[in-house]
């Protein structure tokens, strides 16, 4: 039965649970169970909270009396370690903020605790959640499950190595530039990032640079990720950048009248792509063909005029080293390699700053035109499968890149604030998990969502997990 538990989904797990097939009490104990035998190969989780048995009582103890209960009564959940737990650890991946403990819940901890939900943990990340691995000073490095020699991708890797290998359903993370959908590439699970400003930051650190940060759900289902973000959009009376009503939807449902559009790339002004990347997209785009959707091999001209990777270089770094200065200022010697490589980053200028704002504006125009033709741009979500840790750069069809090239495909919709969905549908030669990357328009996540539940159907490595 511990084996079945941390396999099913967050929707299932809520539905056994509210049926009195099994209870609170036994889901959270076999999911602690797993992080005890799981955990210290991969060192995803770094914080169980204590007194999650005894909120899984409290929650079987409700149900019995016969109160009502929320979506996701009683089961468990995990959080990265950079939104604020009341009363449990947020360190943020940093000995500047060892023993941290905030009061109160982040936004999005306390939505989903009101669905029913138990905090179980508290999942690694890099050093202020600023990398593309998932290793800092404090809590250490993370391994992927598929692979333990392997990175699970940054900055959310605790989370989604969690996710894949059964030590908790669904997992709360934030998204910078890849931080959400890389790290579920990487590790065989999915993730959502919504439009900018859907999921209020409120309790989440760092908030610079405003433009780029988003939050959403991990999960091992496109239903968990429907059932996660419904929960968490919407304002908060906190989050200036969270306005939308919470119904407020611009997709096309679960229904369209006619058949969806999607464009499919691997190239388009992005540099160079892994070959067995782009034929997993491929396969993608023949699969949603055969299912009866209108698929075209598309361009987008913006994405070749202004490289996204450098418009994102000379505005987010740029605002965040102020922040960095800010609290590591008297503890240099706690610093981690990224955060102390920000810092010795030259400033931009403000002639190329206000060049890369206009580029960024570009980029939204030209996304803009792009889903006035289509519904859905299907593309990679990482430009090579998950990596040895601490590469420094790779080689793809002879040409030689920097590491953080692996995000070339991620940023523009941090840029450009698109929501954007990762899913495996694919294995690499040497067993790694393959994703594919879902970007609407903005405020369209109805239409990803509902893309990604048929993709789901047709996945050729559907309910494939680590061995581990």
């Amino acid at each position: 039965m511990t084996t079945d538990l941390t396999h099913g989904d967050a929707t299932e797990l809520a539905e056994l649970i509210r049926t009195g097939k099994v209870s609170s009490v036994e889901v959270v104990q076999a999911h602690l169970d797993r992080i005890e035998a799981m955990n210290p190969r991969l060192n995803a989780i770094v914080t169980l909270v204590d007194g999650s048995l005894d909120a899984a009582r409290a929650a079987d103890e409700e149900l019995a009396a016969g109160g009502d209960v929320g979506p996701l009564h009683g089961v468990p959940f995990t959080v990265k370690d950079s939104f604020d737990t009341a009363g449990v650890l947020t360190q943020r991946g940093s000995p500047i903020f060892a023993g941290r403990v905030p009061d109160t819940d982040a936004t999005a901890v306390a939505r989903i605790k009101r669905a029913g939900a138990v905090l179980l943990a508290k999942t690694n990340l890099p050093e202020f959640s600023y990398w593309i691995e998932t290793d800092n000073l404090l809590t250490g490095r993370t391994n992927n499950p598929w692979n333990p020699d392997r990175s699970p991708g940054g900055s959310s890797g605790g989370e989604s190595a969690a996710i894949a290998v059964g030590m908790s359903p669904l997992g709360l993370a934030s998204d910078l530039s890849i931080s959400l959908r890389g790290p579920a590439a990487d590790t065989g699970v999915m993730a959502l990032k919504p439009t900018r400003g859907r999921v209020p930051m409120t309790g989440i650190w760092p908030r610079e640079p405003r433009r780029d940060w988003h939050a959403g759900p991990i999960a091992r289902t496109v239903r968990d990720l429907a059932l996660a973000y419904g929960l968490l959009a919407g304002p908060d009376g906190a989050d200036g950048l969270a306005t939308a009503p919470r119904e407020f939807d611009n997709g096309l449902g679960a229904s369209p009248d006619r058949p969806v559009r999607v464009g499919w790339l691997v190239d388009s002004g992005l540099g160079p792509t892994d070959a067995e990347v782009a034929a997993t997209v491929r396969a993608a785009a023949d699969a949603l063909r055969t299912a009866g959707a209108q698929v075209d091999a598309v361009s987008i001209p913006a994405l070749e005029r202004d490289n996204p990777l450098d418009l994102w270089n000379k505005l987010s770094l740029m605002e965040v080293k102020p922040a960095f200065r800010e609290v590591t200022e008297g503890h240099e010697d706690q610093m981690f390699s990224y955060s102390k490589a920000v810092a010795a980053i030259p400033d931009t200028s403000v002639a190329d700053y206000v060049r890369a704002e206009q580029g960024v504006g570009r980029l939204r125009d030209g996304f803009a035109e792009y889903f006035h033709q289509y519904d859905i741009l299907l593309l990679p979500v990482t430009t090579i499968p998950a990596h040895q840790h601490q590469l420094q750069e790779f080689t793809i069809d002879g040409r030689t890149v920097g590491a953080f090239h692996v995000s070339s495909t991620t940023v523009p919709f941090n840029l450009t604030g698109l929501p954007a969905l990762s899913m495996r549908f694919g294995t690499s030669g040497d067993g790694m998990p393959i994703g594919v990357q879902l970007v609407a328009t903005w405020h369209a996540e109805s239409t990803i969502l509902h893309i990604a539940g048929l993709l789901e159907t047709l996945s050729p490595v559907r309910d494939q997990w680590p061995s581990l």
